[in-house]
């Protein structure tokens, strides 16, 4: 085992520890990761742009004031780099949100959670990839190139946060931020093994997070552990009063009931089972895994409830009328008037403002961008909007209300990820409602405003990856994490060590 190997497939908690005690330095980490990153790119295609120079300065000045020992208001991970989905804005670096319109474009500021993380001496590697304006469930949407799953290269890694959660799946790095809209932290995770954590609407800040939908939208971990994930969310979390939607309450203690949870006593804890979201219509493996993860909940000693939320086969229906009507409006700045790409009309067609527009979107915009704001605009079109529009937000307090009264019976709800595991390139291109049904276990959270997260729950009998998804009440993100780090610890003694561990890399060996 090289040296590089050795340090890139630690934990991030572990990599902190490391740090702490002296052993390597944070330039240490980032040119390790660095150096993976060179040899998995062509692989994978991950990352949309590179920040090695500026991490290697973050690291240079994290390594200054340890050595100076002034790391007091340092947070648990200082010190450990981490990949930036390209929807995040960052200053002096690109952000494109993986669209030509964005293309060449430098922020001058920086989102809330980059000021959080550059406090926090974590060096930041660089911008991954997404489904353009992270629209889209496999990553093939990005006008970059697709990015590729570290399982199997002929595979989509999920989206939209398909970049991040490869990223962290393939050791270029230990943690990553993505953005949640519909499921595009936990399903990638689900399809990669890695852990992606939604959190409660409106307890991470999103100013910054350039907007697809509004009030759907969350910034959250990526990582390969569930302690990794809640060390992070605790960075990141907390009121901004920058951002309208932000909530002024405490974070949770995440961390705490991580490792709480890794002693595996689920004693008292009731466990809500949707019997919507399993059954029929899963992969045969998938289900198979998941049906194995609950009853590992009750051997540790949880109460497995089965319970009914009867709008939730509504949901699909209803986030792909909210979403792409919210999309419809928020794109709409997209105009090549103030910033970005501009195209203007050609010689013989009238040099107006509204051609140019015209223009510059249909060069700007890729086919499923396009797809979801004609989809938006007739849903809020006169004569349509209570017609679609809001009777979607009527299924929405249905759902609601559905979460409210099954957490009134259970600590936390556990559905599936994904329905499968990852499926080929150009699998689903064709048929956009195949491609949206990847999202039918994951929206009901983004619905509600509820935190969620999924874990890996080992390999399913074509060899992939499952996830399993904990579903928790709002404001509550800490009840998640426990069981999600008891059955981590339960899955990993089951499989013989972290899943993620046998992944081969035929990269790390270069």
């Amino acid at each position: 085992m090289t040296d590089t190997t050795a340090l890139v497939t630690l934990t991030a908690a572990q990599m902190a520890a490391k740090i702490k005690s002296g052993e390597v330095s944070s330039r240490e980490l980032v040119e390790a990761h660095l150096s993976v990153i060179d040899s998995a790119e062509p692989s994978i295609n991950a990352f949309l742009k590179l920040a090695g120079d500026s991490a290697l300065e973050q690291a240079d000045a994290f390594d200054k004031k340890r050595a100076a020992g002034d790391t007091e208001d340092m947070s648990e991970l200082a010190g450990v780099p981490i990949a930036i989905k390209d929807m995040i804005v960052t200053k002096g670096i690109e952000t494109t949100a993986a669209s030509k319109i964005l293309q060449g474009w430098v922020p001058p500021y920086d989102a809330t959670v980059i000021t959080k993380l550059k406090a926090a001496g974590m060096p930041l590697l660089g911008k991954t990839n997404l489904d353009e304006f992270a629209q889209g469930s496999s990553t093939e949407h990005s006008a970059y190139g697709p990015t590729h799953n570290p399982w199997d290269t002929e595979r989509v890694p999920g989206g939209s946060g398909g970049g991040s959660a490869s990223a962290v799946a393939a050791f270029e790095a230990p943690l990553a931020l993505g953005t949640d809209t519909g499921g595009s932290i936990r399903q990638p995770g689900a399809l990669t093994g890695t852990v992606g954590v939604k959190p409660t609407y409106g307890a991470v800040s999103r100013f910054g997070a350039i907007a697809m939908a509004s009030s759907l939208d969350q910034i959250g971990p990526v990582s390969r552990t569930v302690l990794d994930a809640a060390l992070l969310q605790e960075i990141i979390g907390g009121h901004d009063v920058r951002d309208s939607t932000s909530i002024p309450m405490k974070v949770p203690a995440m961390a705490a009931a991580a490792r709480q949870g890794a002693k595996r006593d689920l004693k008292g804890m009731k466990v809500g089972l949707v019997k919507e979201l399993s059954g029929e219509g899963y992969q045969p493996g998938v289900q198979a895994r998941f049906n194995e993860a609950v009853k590992l909940l009750q051997d540790m000693g949880a109460q497995v409830v089965e319970l009914s939320c009867p709008h939730f086969e509504y949901a699909l229906g209803a986030y792909y009328i909210i979403m792409p009507s919210e999309v419809s409006s928020n794109l709409a700045r997209y105009d090549g008037m103030r910033y970005g790409l501009r195209v203007m009309p050609p010689a013989d067609v009238p040099q107006t403002a509204a051609n140019m527009m015209a223009y510059t979107r249909e060069a700007g915009f890729g086919d499923e961008v396009k797809r979801r704001i004609i989809l938006g605009t007739y849903a809020l079109s006169a004569g349509y909007y209570d017609a679609w529009y809001g009777s979607a937000q009527k299924v929405r307090t249905l759902i609601i209300e559905d979460f409210n009264e099954a957490f009134e019976q259970v600590d936390t709800l556990v559905v599936p990820t994904s329905p499968t595991t990852a499926f080929k390139f150009g699998e689903k291109m064709d048929d956009p409602l195949a491609m949206y049904m990847n999202d039918i276990d994951t929206i009901p959270a983004n619905l509600a405003g509820t935190p969620a997260m999924s874990i890996p729950a080992g390999l399913s009998d074509d060899g992939l990856p499952v996830g399993f998804q904990f579903i928790a009440p709002q404001k509550r993100d800490d009840v998640m994490y426990k069981p999600a780090a008891a059955l981590e610890a339960a899955l990993n003694e089951q499989w013989g060590g972290p899943i993620w561990k046998s992944l081969k890399t035929p990269w790390l060996a270069k």
